[in-house]
């Protein structure tokens, strides 16, 4: 009997997010295209995603509807889910790593009393096993591992933006099962609303180019030229901690150790020295592009490609260029 790989779909403003599409590529690649792969919707008002998600390649979609969990609340969503997996019995869930998979999955792994592999950046199949590959040491080392023993099922976490995207089969004839739900009446938590700084814009997490800029930016309006920039790339912007702590941007933009972790196909440095907590957020990027007036700067060791130079100079010439390119 084949194996039963589960796909916790993770969705914003209407629509599915990428990775998880993502994370059906990375469950279809644990087995050689050999598992099960069914998928679960949580929150209200689904049909529209329901229909979308038909297209991907799964054979059932679980939907759990009600108004608690339009917005994301990790009690809510467990008080949901465990009883549903305790039912459907997977033997592998895959959740993105994001800021909903990175606070769910540990929750999920200790109520079924079950292993977790998180920030998933590679996956093979080798005979019954699948080997999982994640960074350590803010991405000095890596480290493969698999799973010991087939009891419970594994929790696993895919990085966005490592993982090629399950391409849509256009069937439309998966089968979609209305779990019963009824939010406990003990809830501690109660989200009212969601207010999002960023709304509108490319998610950092999961945006294929990322403009970002340092303390070089010297102050908010700094960030104007790298703005620009990001929106004719159809890219976003992200920053490092030191444009934080300066009180340029948001700490919502931040990248790094103790920001976010980015995967994007560009990353355009400006104004960023290359402080190894940085690195340690967007040093697996495909292609890094450093812009710096320092020669010497660390972030060069890094690049793909370094322009030393002014970047209040050099960020409006590429921002020209490219509205060219692309016009």
């Amino acid at each position: 009997m084949s194996k039963l790989y589960l796909i916790v779909a993770e969705h914003r403003d209407g629509k599915l997010r990428q990775v998880t599409p993502e994370a059906m590529q990375a469950a279809s690649l644990a087995s050689s295209g050999g598992a099960r792969l069914e998928a679960v919707l949580l929150g209200s008002g689904l049909d529209a995603l329901i229909e979308e998600l038909k297209a991907y390649p799964v054979e059932k979609i679980h939907v759990l509807e009600d108004d608690s969990l339009e917005a994301y609340n990790p009690e809510a969503y467990a008080a949901a889910l465990v009883p549903l997996l305790s039912t459907v019995n997977p033997d592998a869930v895959f959740l993105g790593h994001t800021a909903m998979g990175r606070d769910l999955a540990p929750v999920l792994a200790a109520r079924l009393e079950a292993g977790q592999l998180s920030d998933v950046i590679a996956v093979e199949a080798s005979g019954d096993q699948a080997v999982f590959t994640r960074p350590l040491y803010a991405g000095k080392a890596f480290e493969k591992k698999t799973f010991a023993g087939t009891d419970t099922p594994w929790v696993v976490t895919v990085r966005p933006n490592n993982f090629p995207a399950a391409v849509p089969a256009g069937g439309g004839d998966a089968q979609v099962e209305r779990a019963t739900y009824t939010p406990p009446a003990n809830l501690r938590t109660v989200v009212r609303d969601v207010v999002r700084k960023t709304s509108g814009k490319v998610d950092l997490t999961e945006a294929k180019i990322i403009v970002s800029g340092g303390r070089g930016v010297k102050s908010a309006d700094g960030f104007r030229p790298l703005e620009e920039l990001a929106g004719v790339l159809n890219g976003a912007v992200g920053a490092s901690r030191g444009a934080c702590d300066a009180g340029y941007c948001d700490y919502a933009l931040q990248i790094g150790q103790t920001g976010k972790v980015v995967t994007p196909e560009i990353y355009i440095a400006c104004g960023i020295s290359g402080a190894i907590q940085h690195l340690a957020g967007m040093s697996q990027s495909r292609i890094i592009i450093a812009i710096n007036k320092d020669p010497e700067a660390p972030i060069f060791k890094v690049a793909d490609y370094g322009i030393v130079g002014d970047l209040f100079e050099v960020v409006p010439l590429l921002t020209q260029e490219f509205r060219k390119a692309l016009a």
